[in-house]
Parts: structure tokens; C-alpha cells; sequence
């Protein structure tokens, strides 16, 4: 009964390891998946902020 009360908190320990490693691994591909859209995104944030800086400035119609 011993060998019971000592082999369940360890199986547990290692069960919560193993989701603890999996969770971080996550975390950090989901990171990098996020600083690769925003690399991609970038070119084209800019594109739109000149495009929106252009058509908001005041033309010249004298006509």
C-alpha cells in the first residue's frame, strides 16, 4: 500500500510536467507565429499609412 501512496503523486508530478512543457512549447510557437505575421503585416500597414496620410492632406484645386 505504501509502493501506491508513493507511485501516484510521481505519476501525477510527471503527468503535470509533461502538460506544463507542452503548454510553454505552445506558447512560444504561437509567439514566434506572431512576430512572423506581424513581419509580413508590416509592409503593408505602412502602404496603408501613406495612402491615408496622401488622401488626408489638402489639395491643391486652382482651377
Amino acid at each position: 500500500m505504501l509502493v501506491v501512496w508513493i507511485a501516484v503523486p510521481v505519476v501525477c508530478l510527471i503527468v503535470l510536467a509533461v502538460l506544463v512543457y507542452g503548454v510553454l512549447g505552445a506558447l512560444q510557437r504561437l509567439g514566434r507565429e506572431a512576430q512572423a505575421l506581424e513581419r509580413d503585416v508590416a509592409p503593408l500597414l505602412a502602404q496603408a499609412q501613406a495612402v491615408q496620410a496622401r488622401s488626408a492632406a489638402p489639395r491643391d484645386t486652382a482651377a
